[in-house]
């Protein structure tokens, strides 16, 4: 079994507690750049990157040695940090000093050396400073701790291996769960197939009814052999569409033979906040019990996490962790290493730290990427590369800080106060700055430098925490800030200033995410066009385009249009009797349960009232803003009740998309909007910018965006092969020909208008 020499040591070397009391490190670019600086300074007669193998207790080992000097007989470990060494924790510095000696064990014996000088250098990107740690060791104590982190190993390797037969001899013969697929199911499931073994990137747009979550995860699952693929991940952007995938797999291993031999692993991975025991207390060893010898209790608890023949869900996880006393979200990030299936959300492959790339770039895996309603991956995209900087917050820590970190909050408030005289002039009117402001990312350093300084040596403070974590986000994204981003300066009252750096062109960040994968399926009702999709994430110039047919006959949905209505901005107060009087209509010709969406809660507000004064009989409710979990449960539950009524609702909100009311829990449903984003300064930029790269700035900015919320909105109406019902399209744009084009097809084959 082959094996990275980074992997054995994370594997075998690691011992004690978890330890993530924040020290502040490069970026990736930051610390190729380190290692470049290195390696160039030595000079004549040194190789960098020098590739090692060798076999070592019936591993192989490979691995590539940062610098070699075989004449004198020097072997060196780069590792790059930012600020004091001291902050480098002994765990992280003992696994440093296993991968550098594991090194050294396979170039002795690669180059037949009875001896070897061995040096760790730690270097400091801040201030260019390296410091070594040097050491002289023989090729046979080299090569005795070589196999016994080997031995520690060769077992878990070994049943790896026997796991892995297992598993693709299953998959190769994987059932499907019911009978028959459903219409048009089938074609999903075989055009999934052949895209993850030609490993290829394809946008599949699949109407709403095919049963994706099942149409896909199937043929991905059956293709692993084929594509000889180490691992599936099912990527999500809500949580209730991860469940779906959880419970996809378990109607999977239900239906097989012997549903009991499952050599499948499954992982749900939730979000810290989700996992966490005990969120009062720090990462580490000397707040949190269960980060208290962490290391050494993980194995046992790996072994029983590997054991598990059903899928680990967030529940399941819990229940190990507490048995050996170790913390559940990490043991999940550790089993992530381990697992076939990984569910979670977008984020895991596609965010600046993401878990899933790391381990697929470190480990070399054939990653299969299935992503579950992607056509919100633009928008979570953005939300990953932006962050903002908060004035309010620094503020209100400066008040009580202790005095070693005055020097550096005073350092940086008085950079916020340059920044607010320089566009006093503009008073609360945002402003879009060409350039982040030098002063204020300039003393975020030294308040990064200090914070930390201080958090390493003092208890947990979780204000100070806020500002430290914000500062380092805002110091990453300033490293890269360019023309795929924005900064934008707010100031909304004494005290209360803000930066942002908004990225507007996901696809500069991502576009690495979606290479290091072996195939890519990005599935939802609504991925038209795919030009869109594939310029915005920057997905392969080779990725396809497939619309898969509708499973829905033309008979069941009636789509009407209202040409007399518009719903401009300008003709919104005129607008509001018409479609009060259109509804009730409606509901009086076909009582029942409808949805209503709105482009704001102002308008909602405003029909509904003209709804009660005109239409007293007609039974209506509304969301409204800020509704808690409890209170949007309440409301889906309305769909259930036998009588029916109006639900109010605005357009892209929880409502709009990702849920399921069929039958008679839906019948109809009002659009009143386009959906088209305010003509603000903001989106104008980003019209400037996106028709500046993509020569389409008002498609990709308004239209596209505003009818794909119209799609979903509407596409809760018809669920299954035996709804029926009507949607109104409420605005004479409608039916202009380029605004129908970028809706589905089918929709138009029977309509009416009035």
């Amino acid at each position: 079994m082959k094996v990275a020499v980074r992997t054995l040591c994370e594997f075998a070397a690691r011992e004690g507690d978890l330890d993530f009391r924040y020290t502040p490190a490069p970026s990736a670019e930051e610390g190729i750049l380190g290692h470049q600086a290195i390696q160039g300074k030595r000079g004549y007669g040194y190789k960098s990157e020098y590739s090692l193998t060798g076999e070592c207790m019936g591993l192989e080992l490979y691995g590539r040695a940062d610098v070699y000097n075989p004449h004198s007989g020097l072997l060196e470990e780069i590792k790059t940090h930012r600020g004091d060494l001291s902050r480098i924790r002994p765990h992280q510095r003992a696994l440093h000093r296993a991968q550098l000696r594991a090194y050294g064990a396979l170039l002795c014996k690669q180059e037949s050396r009875k001896s070897l000088k061995l040096s760790l250098v730690y270097f400091n990107i801040g201030n260019n400073r390296e410091t070594s740690v040097a050491e002289t060791a023989t090729a046979k104590e080299l090569w005795q701790e070589l196999e016994i982190l080997c031995g520690r190993y060769r077992l878990w390797a070994e049943q790896e291996a026997h796991h892995r037969e297992q598993r693709d001899i299953r998959l190769g013969a994987l059932r499907f769960p019911f009978k028959q697929f459903r219409p048009r199911q089938r074609q999903l499931a075989e055009t999934v197939y052949k895209n993850t073994v030609k490993g290829e990137t394809l946008l599949l747009e699949a109407p709403t009814g095919l049963g994706k979550t099942l149409g896909t995860l199937f043929p991905a699952l059956m293709a692993m052999p084929t594509a000889k693929h180490d691992r599936l991940a099912y990527l999500t952007c809500r949580n209730t569409a991860r469940q779906l995938a959880v419970d996809a797999v378990e109607r999977l291993r239900a239906a097989q033979d012997d549903p009991h031999i499952w050599p499948l692993r499954t992982l749900e991975l939730v979000a810290k906040t989700d996992a966490c025991e005990h969120p009062d207390k720090a990462c580490h060893g000397d707040s949190c019990p269960l980060a208290k010898g962490f290391f050494d209790r993980l194995p046992d608890a790996r072994a029983e996490a590997a054991q598990v023949g059903t899928t680990l869900t967030q529940k399941a996880l819990a229940r190990i962790a507490v048995g050996h006393n170790i913390c559940p979200y990490f043991l999940a990030q550790e089993m992530a290493r381990w697992c076939d299936v990984i569910i979670g959300d977008v984020n895991r492959m596609f965010d600046q730290s993401a878990l899933l790339h790391g381990l697929t770039r470190q480990n070399n895996w054939k990653t299969s990427v299935l992503v579950d309603e992607a056509h919100n991956l633009v928008d979570r995209g953005r939300g990953m590369y932006s962050v903002q900087l908060d004035q309010q917050r620094l503020l209100k820590v400066r008040k009580t800080a202790p005095k070693a970190l005055k020097p550096h909050l005073d350092r940086t408030a008085r950079a916020w106060q340059g920044v607010i005289r320089d566009h006093s002039e503009n008073g609360d009117t945002p402003v879009f700055l060409d350039s982040l402001p030098s002063a204020l990312t300039g003393s975020l350093q030294g308040l990064v430098s200090g914070l930390s300084d201080y958090l390493a040596d003092n208890p947990p403070d979780l204000a100070l925490q806020e500002v430290l974590f914000e500062s380092v986000a805002f110091m990453k994204l300033a490293d890269t800030f360019g023309d795929h981003s924005l900064c934008e300066f707010r100031r909304e009252g004494r005290g209360r200033a803000s930066v942002t750096i908004q990225n507007l062109v996901p696809a500069d960040f991502l576009r690495d995410r979606f290479q290091a994968a072996a195939s890519v399926l990005l599935f939802s009702a609504t991925l038209s066009p795919g030009v869109y999709y594939r310029d915005l994430l920057g997905l392969p110039e080779d990725s396809r385009f497939i619309s898969l047919p509708s499973p829905f006959s033309a008979d069941q949905l009636r789509v009407q249009f209202t040409p007399n209505i518009s719903t401009r901005q300008a003709h919104r107060e005129a607008s509001v009797e018409p479609i009060s009087e259109l509804i009730a209509k409606q509901f009086r010709d076909r009582p029942g349960h409808y949805l209503a969406f709105f482009s704001s809660f102002k308008y909602l507000n405003e029909v509904s009232n003209a709804l009660s004064y005109f239409a007293p009989d007609v039974p209506q409710r509304s969301q409204h803003s800020g509704m808690s979990p409890q209170q949007r449960q309440e409301f889906l539950a309305g769909f259930r009740e036998e009588s029916g009524s109006v639900a109010f609702a605005v357009l892209g909100g929880v409502f709009s998309e990702g849920i399921d009311l069929p039958g008679e829990q839906l019948i109809g449903a009002f659009v009143a909007t386009l959906g088209l984003p305010p003509f603000d300064a903001w989106h104008e930029i980003l019209k400037h910018r996106l028709h500046k790269r993509f020569g389409a700035g008002y498609d990709y900015t308004y239209m596209i965006p505003g009818l794909q919320k119209v799609a979903q909105a509407a596409g809760r109406v018809i669920r299954t092969p035996d709804d029926r019902g009507v949607i109104w399209l409420i605005d004479d744009r409608f039916m202009q020909s380029q605004i129908r084009g970028l809706l589905p097809e089918w929709w138009f084959k029977t309509e009416t208008t009035e």
